[in-house]
C-alpha cells in the first residue's frame, strides 16, 4: 500500500482504499455556505456601496474558502498547513468585520439577515481554531 495523495492505494488489488478531499472537511462546507450567503447578501447593495465595502466582504469571504483548499493541497508539510489554515482563520474574521461595518453604516438594514449570517460566520471560526489545534497535536509530517 501506498499513500496517492488522494488516498491509499492497494497494490494488491490495484484500487485506492479511500479517497478524502478538502470537499470533505466540514470547515471547507461551512466557509462555502457563508460564501454562498454572503454572496447573495451582497447584490442587493445601495448603489453607492457596489463596489466598496461589499466587495471586500465577497472577497474576504471566498478568501477563507480558497486559503482552506490551499492548505490542504499542502497537507503533508505541518507547517504550511497550519499557516494557511491560519490565513483562513483570519480571513474570516476579516469578513466578519466587513459584516459588521455594512451594518452599523446602515448598508445593510435587515438585521435578521445580519444575525444570521454572523452566527454562519461565527461557525467556521470556531471550527477552524479546533482544527487547528487538532492539526498541531497529531498531525504527521513528511520527513
Amino acid at each position: 500500500m501506498r499513500d496517492t495523495g488522494c488516498g491509499i492505494w492497494d497494490v494488491y488489488s490495484s484500487k485506492i482504499l479511500s479517497c478524502m478531499s478538502y470537499r470533505n472537511l466540514e470547515i471547507w462546507q461551512l466557509a462555502r455556505e457563508v460564501v454562498i450567503n454572503i454572496h447573495k447578501m451582497s447584490l442587493t447593495p445601495p448603489k453607492f456601496e457596489m463596489f466598496e465595502e461589499r466587495q471586500q466582504i465577497r472577497r474576504s469571504g471566498k478568501s477563507v474558502k480558497a486559503t482552506i483548499v490551499e492548505g490542504y493541497g499542502r497537507r503533508r508539510y505541518k507547517n504550511e498547513f497550519i499557516k494557511f489554515l491560519v490565513y483562513a482563520h483570519a480571513s474570516n474574521d476579516e469578513t466578519f468585520d466587513h459584516l459588521e461595518t455594512i451594518f452599523e453604516t446602515r448598508s445593510l438594514t435587515d438585521e435578521p439577515l445580519y444575525n444570521q449570517l454572523k452566527q454562519k460566520l461565527d461557525k467556521p471560526g470556531r471550527k477552524l481554531n479546533n482544527f487547528i489545534q487538532s492539526v498541531e497535536k497529531e498531525h504527521m509530517s513528511v520527513k
